[in-house]
């Protein structure tokens, strides 16, 4: 099978897979807003969360994450990995994969070893991987984590999330775009989407409290214990987040 699958509502199968080395940066956060921005596309979604230590997004009840144990005693349990390729490959509509820190190395080279990307797209998926760039203190390890994938996939797939919570990702007065990094592996990528950093006493507070709860954004905004103004905030975040992945047009 090589043509490109579509789902019953037009949507094009795909799976998206969220990698970063570096712990606590909003992996599992960019999962959740992939997972709800597919399914505002009516599209099937389906979750799968991989970490082996922080299982954060299959904590998310209704985006129904499957958790499935990649690892054994530190390497990648290739029989359980089979399992979520096959899943990937005979289901429909859009697969949502999160990682842990711990496994990015050895998954990773798992599937370039064995040349997944590859083959998902032979089975008729658009294949994206999403790496998260924080701003502080870790972004030079988000930064290596980015030119790992970079430098070792073959096609332009990485779609690089810059989180901002951490503080601004700068350089040297130059932002992002004009990273070294983003120019030398510019064919690689896709584009970018900006988890803006905003006042952290409201719209920090509201996006931390829904967070915490493991909550979407639809059923915080529905949430009693939210305030309207609250709302309001969560739904221009909502928007902000969704608008920007419009631009890249990967439905």
């Amino acid at each position: 099978m090589t043509n490109q699958q579509i789902s019953t509502n037009g949507t094009k199968a795909s799976v998206h897979v969220v990698l970063q080395g570096k712990g606590g940066v909003g992996k599992s956060f960019v999962s959740a807003i992939l997972a709800q921005y597919f399914r505002t596309k009516s599209a099937p979604v389906h979750c799968l969360d991989t970490d082996p230590v922080n299982a954060t997004f299959a904590q998310y009840r209704l985006l129904e994450a499957e958790h499935i144990k990649v690892l054994r005693r530190g390497t990648v349990n290739e029989k359980q990995f089979d399992m979520l390729v096959d899943k990937v490959c005979e289901g429909d509509g859009v697969f949502i994969v999160d990682t842990g820190a711990t496994t990015f190395v050895p998954l990773w080279n798992y599937i370039l070893e064995n040349e997944i990307l590859a083959f998902f797209r032979s089975y008729g998926r658009n294949v994206f991987v999403h790496s998260v760039v924080t701003g502080g203190q870790a972004m030079s390890d988000t930064l290596n984590g980015l030119e790992r994938l970079a430098q070792t996939t073959s096609e332009k797939n990485v779609i690089v999330w810059l989180n901002e919570y951490f503080g601004e990702v700068c350089k040297d007065g130059k932002s992002f775009e004009d990273f070294e990094i983003a120019e030398e592996y510019a064919a690689k990528l896709v584009g970018a989407v900006v988890i803006r950093d905003r006042n952290p006493h409201t719209y920090g507070d509201d996006v931390r409290q829904m967070l915490e709860r493991r909550l979407t954004f639809d059923e915080a905004i529905r949430n009693a214990q939210f305030s309207l103004v609250s709302k309001q905030r969560l739904t221009i975040v909502r928007r902000d987040l969704f608008e920007q992945l419009d631009k890249l047009a990967i439905v």
